[in-house]
């Protein structure tokens, strides 16, 4: 075997850095700049990691609403300063009354987007109100203020309701963003009506000035402005709920209220494992977490790894780690032993968002929500202004299979947020980007823990995608003699690590090394940033 490198226009030259951030005080790490401000703002007023957590879940489904809001799902780790670490799994299901045969298979073809399935007519398990699935993201973050907060739930939504008054302001990501989603948009009136022009054409600024325009959001801002004051069982239990299925059903959704009434988010004690003097806490079930602990096994069967930067032998070992940690989550994770198959497409949008926040006590939460898709189903409910999930394209729609489309059942998502500890360090990282979460969310927490390097020098080192597919995505950047051990054992293909597509994961964090804070991005999201309190 060889190793290629991919054909692209982007520079070989180019150079990106994002430095990290270090505080005594608090930091917030996501992947808006306003996002994190807000989070550092809530924890300068007195808050704390979790009070600063439900401030910016909310605020980013406003920041960047093709990556979560509050019709999504997702998972958190919850580590605070002088207790347990605790899992917190909010994910997405199927509807109670959902019908198979509203999924019937193409002739031939696949899915359009993220799983190669067969292709179901007109698309109906990926876009449009067939595909969208019962939400967890407000029941989330609503146990975790119950549980850990201390400021008041109306007082940390009102950043959000500020954001969405203002209106998305839209630069060159947001329409790129938009104009990757503009014919599935185009599709469903009122999704056409906040994000393109003319129903058709998606709103963006101008290439050579600086853009004014803005996405109206002030719907939006109506309804976190209900949710503030009437609190999170309104969204499940409420008004908000009867308006939200009213929106869904006019639309041809078989969501029923009693969808929502029955959801309750899950506290769970997290898959803990050990690994060359370092422990490792993910979500024990229906996330990405079983496989990280099945990756861990199979590296702990390798050479101990040295201090330092990775070297050719950490890449391979790496990859076939990963690589046969995905092979029994193929095979037999999900729901009741439902089975995952299918891969992300490649350089598919990313479409999920993580954020991670450490205070000065020392409390941290490590959370990732989603919508799946980018921009979800690509369908908004009138009434509220929210975009909706595309949680059912997680099911196989073939019949007869253990991971088939059935009603009630649990997603089984990508997303792996964790906390690891070493000594003094502890780290609460994750990422955005499907299928690649997995390989990111290790290598950055491999790099901290087995080779002991900085945040920042972690943020910046070269990585490797193995999730599932024949090839090992290595980043072009790697030195020649990581790339040619690659090559000698796995079809490998280097590839840039750019803005837009996304050849690998994006990677959030932060980290505490005894009363030293530190936040992380993504070098490549070009709006993702972490901020200090002080």
């Amino acid at each position: 075997m060889a190793w290629t490198v991919k054909e692209t226009n982007l520079s070989h030259q180019a150079q990106l850095r994002k430095p990290a951030v270090s505080s005594a005080a608090g930091v917030v790490s996501t992947q808006h700049r306003r996002g994190s401000e807000i989070g550092a703002e809530v924890l300068r007023a007195g808050g704390n990691a979790y009070d600063a957590a439900v401030a910016v879940s909310f605020a980013m489904g406003v920041l960047e609403p093709w990556m979560s809001g509050p019709f999504g799902g997702g998972a958190m780790m919850v580590s605070p300063a002088n207790g347990p670490v605790e899992a917190l799994f909010y994910g997405m299901r199927a509807p109670m009354k959902l019908d198979p045969a509203d999924y019937p298979l193409a002739e031939d073809g696949h899915a359009s987007d993220l799983f190669p399935w067969r292709a179901v007519v007109d698309d109906r398990n990926v876009y449009g109100p067939l595909a969208v699935a019962v939400p967890g993201t407000v029941a989330g973050i609503a146990a975790l203020h119950q549980r850990f907060g201390t400021m008041p739930w109306r007082d940390l939504l009102q950043p959000a309701i500020a954001c969405a008054r203002a209106g998305m302001l839209l630069d060159w990501y947001a329409g790129l963003m938009i104009a990757s989603r503009a014919e599935a948009l185009a599709k469903d009136p009122d999704a056409a009506a906040m994000f393109l022009d003319g129903g058709t054409w998606p709103r963006m600024g101008g290439w050579t000035a600086m853009s004014e325009m803005r996405v109206t959001m002030d719907r939006m801002a109506d309804t976190l402005s209900h949710l503030a004051e009437a609190g999170a069982e309104d969204f499940y239990r409420g008004d908000l709920a009867r308006a939200l299925v009213s929106d869904l059903q006019a639309k041809g959704s078989r969501m029923v209220l009693a969808d929502l009434e029955n959801y309750r988010p899950e506290w769970q004690a997290p898959l803990s494992v050990a690994h060359r003097g370092a422990t490792f806490h993910a979500t024990p079930h229906l996330t990405a977490g079983p496989t990280l602990g099945d990756t861990l096994a199979h590296l702990g069967g390798t050479f101990p790894a040295p201090s330092g930067a990775p070297q050719p032998g950490d890449y391979v070992a790496w990859a076939e780690s990963l690589r046969a940690a995905y092979r029994n989550r193929l095979a037999n994770a999900g729901d009741t032993a439902v089975a995952e198959a299918g891969m992300d497409a490649p350089n598919a949008p990313s479409c999920t968002t993580h954020f991670a926040i450490v205070d000065r006590q020392g409390n941290m939460i490590s959370m990732t929500q989603t919508l799946l898709s980018a921009f979800g189903s690509s369908v908004v409910s009138p009434s509220t202004g929210l975009l909706m999930n595309n949680g059912i394209m997680w099911f196989d729609p073939e019949p007869g299979r253990p991971n088939s489309v059935a009603p009630s059942k649990r997603c089984l998502m990508n997303v792996c947020p964790i906390v690891a500890q070493k000594g003094d360090r502890r780290i609460a990282i994750g990422a955005s980007g499907g299928r690649k979460i997995l390989p990111a969310v290790a290598q950055m927490a491999l790099m901290m823990t087995d080779h002991d390097l900085t945040p920042d020098q972690a943020i910046h080192t070269p990585r490797i995608d193995v999730s599932g597919g024949a090839q090992v995505v290595a980043d072009a950047s790697l030195p020649d003699a990581v790339l040619a051990a690659l090559g000698e054992r796995f079809e490998t293909v280097a590839v840039p690590r750019s803005f837009f597509p996304l050849g690998f994961a994006c990677p959030v964090g932060v980290v505490r090394d005894g009363a030293t804070n530190t936040g992380i991005c993504e070098i490549t999201m070009p709006w993702a940033d972490a901020v200090a309190e002080a």
